[in-house]
């Protein structure tokens, strides 16, 4: 493991930084010569061969790691794919074990950190804060239109009861909320911390609240669609923080114009790979399924944020070139 040259792609100074520094602290302490080179372009069939010469590609969410990039890195020589990230859709994994390229990510990273990103969308929806801070620099104090309602004992729903889950869940029950939740998979301690377990049908009708944390594939693929919107009560607030395919766009847009979706709080978007982790501030953005969401005034979207605080992107790191140097699948 001591020839190791990784590629990473899609990556931005912070976590250049990042990594560099956690190369350089493994390389001194074992005696050992790892490199990194770190590309801002993301991993896609057209620049996979750039990864000539490399033992292991470092990707992120929005690089797309399909069959025809897997048989270009094939032809590289790459052996691994680490996922610096929880979610692996963007990876065909049947065409990397054919092509015998081992794949890891990241499964579990400070869960607080997306949580606690998750409940400043909900507050900050609710109470209005970002148009409150806005009025008050114009010396506006007026409070009409900032009503909101109080969190304590209001019915919330959490699909997905993973680590990141269920730390929404211990926030949610410290609020005082109510919590059902969704999940294939039971888990004994989210019923010993106070939640309850109910079908995805009965969580949609009776949460004023609805919360994503479950991983994007073909059984959870736009589960928010027109007939889970027609579910949920009128006025119902939709977090996403996992991930955008999880939405229809075309139908949380009916159903914020018909006011039945109430609030939407985005840290993801289908289609975010063209967007997401770019200025594109001086141009004209293309998606109009996007740029119609940021006309309602009760949406508020961040950037896929939830992960970027000091402590994720370090385990992260950590993880990833844990990954990297047993080359074992972990997904």
């Amino acid at each position: 493991m001591q020839n190791n040259h990784i590629a990473f792609f899609s990556t931005r100074p912070y976590e250049q930084v990042v990594f560099s520094q956690l190369l350089e602290n493994h390389n001194s302490a074992n005696n050992q010569s790892i490199k990194g080179t770190f590309f801002e372009h993301p991993l896609n069939p057209s620049t996979a061969i750039s990864c000539k010469g490399y033992s292991d590609v470092v990707v992120f969410v929005n690089d797309d790691v399909n069959a025809a990039t897997i048989k270009v890195l094939k032809d590289c020589g790459v052996k691994h794919i680490a996922l610096r990230c929880a979610g692996y859709n963007n990876v065909d994994v049947s065409a990397a074990a054919e092509a015998n390229i081992s794949v890891s990510r990241v499964p579990a990273y400070s869960p607080e950190t997306v949580a606690e990103h998750t409940l400043a969308l909900i507050l900050t929806l609710n109470r209005k804060t970002h148009k409150a801070y806005n009025r008050v620099r114009e010396s506006n104090f007026s409070l009409n239109g900032l009503m909101g309602f109080t969190l304590h004992g209001k019915t919330v729903g959490v699909v997905g009861t993973g680590k990141i889950g269920k730390a929404v869940i211990r926030i949610l029950l410290g609020f005082g909320c109510k919590v059902l939740c969704f999940d294939p998979s039971q888990d004994d301690d989210v019923i010993a911390l106070g939640a309850q377990y109910v079908p995805l049908n009965e969580l949609l009708e009776q949460s004023v609240i609805v919360t994503l944390h479950c991983p994007l594939n073909e059984k959870s693929y736009h589960i928010i669609n027109a007939d889970s919107i027609a579910k949920m009560p009128a006025g119902v607030m939709l977090i996403n923080t996992s991930r955008g395919g999880l939405v229809d766009g075309t139908a949380i847009i009916k159903g914020l114009k018909s006011k039945q979706i109430g609030y939407l709080g985005l840290d993801v978007y289908e289609r975010e790979s063209e967007l997401f982790f770019s200025d594109h501030s001086q141009e004209i953005i293309q998606d109009d399924t996007f740029q119609r969401l940021t006309t309602f005034p009760n949406v508020l979207i961040t950037g896929h944020q939830g992960f970027f605080t000091y402590e994720a992107l370090n385990e992260i790191a950590v993880t990833t070139l844990k990954n990297i140097l047993t080359g074992d699948n972990t997904l």
